[in-house]
């Protein structure tokens, strides 16, 4: 699916949230801690920032347009509060149960996002709008860079 150039930077980072939903899904009693520690890190590296930016920038953005009543647009602000509780819950005590629970969600929530929320805000929010969303998505991110 081709993704409008304003939410590449965030698509992009769905790529690597797949790819750690996947090793979450995937850890065994014997990974357990290894795959904690390598959520938790991008937990803190990079996921926090994606939801913030998300919530902070992305969905005020489409509110403008589009109406956050929508089911998909809920269904997204929820997970963010799952994943950022089942982020804490890890930190304090990892288990295979929880792993294997938020690599479910993550995994669901990303192509949550993909196929219905971002398809939502591409279609309500005018292309020059689109474009200064773009901007300040990746000003947000290289704020976090720098």
């Amino acid at each position: 699916m081709k993704r409008h150039p304003a939410l590449a930077p965030l698509s992009r980072d769905h790529h690597h949230a797949l790819v750690l939903a996947r090793r979450l899904r995937e850890a065994s009693a014997a990974t357990v801690s290894a795959e904690a520690d390598r959520f938790l890190g991008h937990w803190r590296e990079e996921e926090r920032l994606h939801f913030r930016l998300e919530d902070e920038i992305l969905l005020p953005a489409y509110a403008v347009f589009g109406d956050l009543q929508q089911p998909p647009i809920i269904r997204m602000l929820l997970d963010h509060v799952l994943i950022r509780r089942d982020a804490e819950l890890l930190s304090r005590e990892p288990s295979l149960q929880l792993l294997h629970a938020l690599g479910v969600t993550l995994e669901a929530h990303v192509r949550l996002e993909e196929r219905e929320v971002f398809p939502l805000i591409e279609d309500a929010i005018p292309a020059p709008e689109l474009q200064a969303l773009g901007e300040r998505l990746r000003q947000g991110l290289r704020a976090q860079e720098s």
